[in-house]
């Protein structure tokens, strides 16, 4: 098992009061992190996949509850939003059992946030998971395999079920993508038209790391602009994928209102696009590459609380930069290459911004995505 970055975090919270809330895509190691926390200790589990469980906490009172909870002092709920009304259940039990410690588990925020957020709110402590990171990666099986293994993660991600069944990658792949992607979304959201959804993340998945245009995916997909929207808005909330917006401040001919599309794991996007060859073979290289640096930047930034905001750059006259990031008042760009290790990166930029600018290759990609 591969030590995650948030559980000295979860550690220090315990027994502060308040419930501790995990919440991320299915299979990324929430339900593994909070049994590997509560190791050796006396806790009541409640698995929501349950119906036994759904149908005992989906309202109950207090003196339920307390029936329900018993004697135990630590209480793990998972998957917690298959349950009608969670939020208001889980507000007694931090209000009226102080001495229990709660810990929530849930595979998405469709429901989950709305159910947790205003019955909780003063009352939680929320984590957001994610696959495995490249520095949790390298910590477990040392710097020399992960250099080895490095062309695998782009290919084949980092959900740890994939990490854990090497030579089986693709079916444990097509099982997540099957079981989680479609069929949870399909059931936490009130989409009603599969197809759609497959033929919108196809054509996402084709365009990973370019700006999108809602309008033309409309075109592609056979639905209007404002579907196209939602139905992306509901695929952020699943984990799947996440926008980075246009920086803009000073400069008139700056691109303001575009966005890009990245996957949290490019082996879940090479699934939905069926395509698993070498990297010297493929011609979306650069995508994979930019694709992975960006989503480990992501999550580094989430784990340790940089308050980072992050972005691309491009002006009409295609001047571009890849990434973009404002923290503690600076402005710093990236330029990503494989395998270029000098690039020009636009002086437009780094003296409009006074921005420090740098080209992330195959090479010195460490520093970027271990913060």
């Amino acid at each position: 098992m591969f030590a995650r970055t948030i559980e000295k975090r979860i550690k220090e919270k315990i027994n502060s009061g308040k419930a501790i809330v995990i919440v991320g895509a299915r299979q990324v190691g929430k339900t593994t992190l909070i049994k590997k926390i509560l190791d050796g200790l006396n806790y009541l589990f409640l698995d929501a996949d349950d119906p036994t469980i759904r149908s005992l906490l989906s309202n109950p009172n207090t003196e339920q509850i307390r029936t329900i909870i018993a004697d135990n002092k630590i209480v793990f709920l998972d998957e917690a939003q298959r349950i009608p009304g969670i939020g208001l259940t889980l507000k007694i039990i931090t209000d009226q059992f102080k001495d229990v410690q709660l810990f929530v588990s849930g595979s998405s925020s469709f429901d989950l946030g709305n159910e947790l957020n205003e019955p909780l709110t003063g009352r939680k402590w929320e984590y957001e998971m994610f696959p495995i990171t490249w520095q949790e990666y390298e910590a477990g099986i040392g710097f020399l395999k992960s250099e080895q293994q490095l062309e695998n993660r782009l290919l084949f991600g980092f959900y740890p079920e994939v990490i854990n069944n090497q030579g089986n990658e693709k079916e444990t792949l097509k099982n997540l993508v099957n079981s989680y992607l479609y069929r949870d979304i399909l059931a936490f959201s009130d989409i009603r038209k599969p197809e759609v959804l497959e033929k919108l993340l196809q054509a996402l998945a084709l365009q990973m790391g370019n700006e999108v245009n809602y309008n033309e995916l409309s075109q592609i997909v056979g639905i209007n602009k404002t579907t196209v929207q939602k139905y992306i808005e509901v695929l952020e909330k699943g984990y799947i994928v996440f926008r980075l917006h246009s920086f803009s401040r000073n400069l008139r001919d700056e691109i303001k209102q575009n966005r890009k599309i990245f996957f949290y794991d490019n082996g879940i996007r090479n699934m939905i696009i069926g395509n698993f060859n070498p990297l010297d073979l493929r011609v979306d290289k650069g995508a994979l590459w930019e694709n992975f640096l960006v989503s480990e930047r992501l999550k580094q930034n989430i784990y340790k609380d940089t308050f980072s905001k992050m972005f691309f750059w491009r002006t009409k006259q295609q001047q571009e930069i890849d990434f973009v990031e404002e923290r503690d008042g600076g402005v710093f760009g990236f330029e990503f290459k494989w395998g270029v290790k000098i690039a020009k990166l636009p002086k437009t930029f780094t003296e409009t911004y006074k921005a420090e600018t740098s080209i992330v290759n195959r090479s010195n990609f460490r520093d970027f995505v271990v913060i």
